[in-house]
């Protein structure tokens, strides 16, 4: 932008940078910092549900959920499909996913640049898009071949729902907010 096009009050480092092409410009704004603490926040909501889900699997505890018609816990986490190859826990693979989501939702990881920050932008959305994916083989588990749903577990698929459409829909902003890739 040069400097006579600057509106009164602007400045040339302003929140945001724009770009002109062929008549057409759009804007690249900064991460709004909600964006961060709202993905921290879910992130440890669904890694406090993952951990409790997971401690009552080892404990052989009973959930405090009902048992009885299609909402039905002790069905949902006693049946065979939640154990992966009838051995890992799907709610232990669960608090690993939020472990990993905490650690890159940290509201100071939103706001990194360079290397670093690309790697957290792309690793979100790889988590992000794995995490929905195993969500929608969990539902269709759930309603399908277990007939029952557990409230518990959908705590923990609209905590990774939510999260999957914030990171989606921030991607641009954040991918552009990091300027192009440079070759090293």
């Amino acid at each position: 932008m040069d400097k006579e096009a600057l509106r009164p009050g602007e400045t040339e480092s302003s929140d945001h940078d724009e770009w002109e092409e062929d008549g057409a410009s759009w804007s690249a704004r900064s991460p709004a910092r909600w964006w961060g603490w709202a993905a921290f926040l879910l992130s440890l909501a669904g890694f406090g549900d993952s951990l409790y889900l997971t401690i009552e699997h080892f404990s052989g505890g009973v959930l405090n959920c009902p048992d009885t018609g299609i909402i039905n816990c002790f069905k949902v986490t006693q049946s065979p499909q939640s154990e992966v190859f009838g051995v890992f826990p799907v709610a232990l693979l669960g608090l690993l996913f939020f472990t990993a989501l905490v650690a890159i939702n940290v509201p100071v990881t939103w706001r990194l640049d360079g290397r670093v920050g690309r790697s957290a932008v792309y690793g979100r959305l790889a988590l992000a898009v794995s995490g929905m994916g195993m969500v929608l083989y969990l539902i269709y588990t759930e309603l399908v071949t277990i007939k029952a749903i557990c409230l518990y577990c959908t705590g923990v698929h609209a905590v990774t729902f939510l999260l999957f459409v914030l990171v989606v829909a921030t991607f641009p902003t954040m991918t552009s907010a990091l300027g192009p890739k440079s070759e090293v």
